[in-house]
């Protein structure tokens, strides 16, 4: 009806013609929200942020992100929907929530769901959390049986937090938020279908203006590391294990012991992938405080 969609063949071709596009797309949106540290607030907080997500240039998704922080108690809402042209490629959209709490610089979720839904399939998963180990789980589909990939026992289910609660990393103090210390830590993170860990590093400190946000951010350098579920031949395994090019910039938004991402840039098979903020916002107690 449509006909070819006039968004450039290098964007149009691999979105088209990859079933699983915005479930992967959704997927390292994920995990490129898990690089932004929380406090530890003994006040109420209420984070929102706006995404735009590009890959090669070509912005074909909208991402927004929510955390409250009530005391030690958080819950947190990450989505993603096609945007644009790119609706007329991908059908879908993809929403992450999760519950739990902060007990001194560990965090504890016990609750997350998430579902991606397009035109064909769609994927869930629901899992119960205690005391970082997985209490019950159900996934949708099934992880499928495979020779050579590397068997999720229940020993990759303990000590771990979920994707979504991993944007929550205390730091000691608020004076540490700007510093190496705000970047320097490695993430266990299961899934529902995989365990990982996201290695993060401390690059530098800049200053941006615009987007959301004007003063300093911190850069962290990002690696993606492979535990269970995986298949350590397959291409794209390789290629992400041996990416060098994530980055994730951190805003601190009213107080510098809230950091938020300002923009998160992964290089893909398909291009450049980055999400970039659009507006940030935080309201603590009766203030509100916003940048745009």
């Amino acid at each position: 009806m449509f006909g070819k969609p006039v968004v450039g063949s290098a964007v149009a071709r691999p979105l088209a013609k990859t079933t699983g596009a915005l479930r992967t797309i959704g997927a390292l949106l994920g995990c490129a929200l898990t690089f932004a540290p929380a406090p530890v607030l003994a006040e109420n907080a209420d984070v929102g942020a706006a995404y735009d997500i590009s890959i090669a240039g070509f912005v074909f998704a909208k991402g927004t992100l929510s955390l409250e922080l009530q005391g030690d108690a958080y819950s947190a809402r990450v989505g993603m929907r096609p945007s644009g042209l790119a609706r007329i490629i991908i059908a879908g959209k993809s929403n992450a929530y999760a519950t739990g709490s902060l007990h001194g610089t560990r965090v504890m979720p016990d609750r997350y769901d998430m579902i991606s839904e397009e035109s064909e399939r769609s994927s869930r998963v629901a899992m119960g959390l205690s005391r970082g180990n997985v209490r019950d789980i159900a996934t949708s589909p099934q992880l499928a049986k495979r020779p050579d990939r590397v068997p999720v026992t229940r020993v990759h289910q303990r000590g771990i937090v979920d994707p979504l609660s991993a944007i929550l990393m205390p730091v000691a103090n608020a004076g540490q938020a700007l510093t190496p210390k705000g970047c320097d830590r490695r993430i266990p993170i299961f899934d529902g279908w995989t365990r990982y860990d996201v290695q993060l590093s401390y690059k530098s400190t800049q200053t941006v203006s615009g987007r959301g946000y004007d003063g300093p951010v911190i850069v962290c350098g990002a690696r993606w590391v492979p535990v269970a579920g995986h298949r350590p031949a397959k291409k794209s395994v390789k290629y992400m294990a041996d990416n060098r090019d994530i980055e994730i910039w951190l805003a601190p938004m009213a107080t510098s012991d809230v950091l938020l991402p300002y923009r998160i840039s992964m290089r893909t098979m398909t291009g450049d992938l980055v999400v970039q903020a659009r507006k940030l916002e935080i309201r603590t107690g009766e203030r509100k405080h916003a940048s745009r």
